[in-house]
């Protein structure tokens, strides 16, 4: 009944197809691996496009007595939205480090932020 007002009823995301075969939605941005477009650069995007590079984590746990303030230095391996894995080649150790606790991050060298 109403399909005259709503057209062709192509969504956003919704494959198009040419008879029988989809056709690629183009209205997506591609992003190269090296860049960040400026709406997406929280920590965690920041970490992945300099991902394999050496840093310092700074981090500061408030209820504990042992460990009020600490630095973790390792490779960037991975990165979440609430989490960063390290790995230490000089020890073999790898750390699984949350966000929440993170004061700064030092890099070693130049930081890949292509906006």
């Amino acid at each position: 009944m109403n399909n005259s007002y709503f057209g062709n009823n192509n969504f956003p995301g919704q494959p198009i197809f040419n008879g029988n075969e989809p056709v690629p939605n183009q209205t997506g941005i591609v992003v190269p691996p090296t860049s960040i477009p400026f709406e997406q650069s929280y920590i965690e995007n920041i970490l992945r496009v300099n991902k394999g590079k050496r840093i310092d984590v700074f981090m500061s746990f408030a209820d504990s007595t042992e460990w009020r303030n600490k630095v973790f230095t390792g490779i960037i391996e991975e990165s979440g939205r609430d989490h960063i894995i390290l790995s230490d080649p000089a020890t073999g150790e790898w750390y699984l480090l949350l966000m929440i606790y993170v004061n700064y991050i030092e890099f070693h060298e130049k930081i890949n932020y292509n906006i």
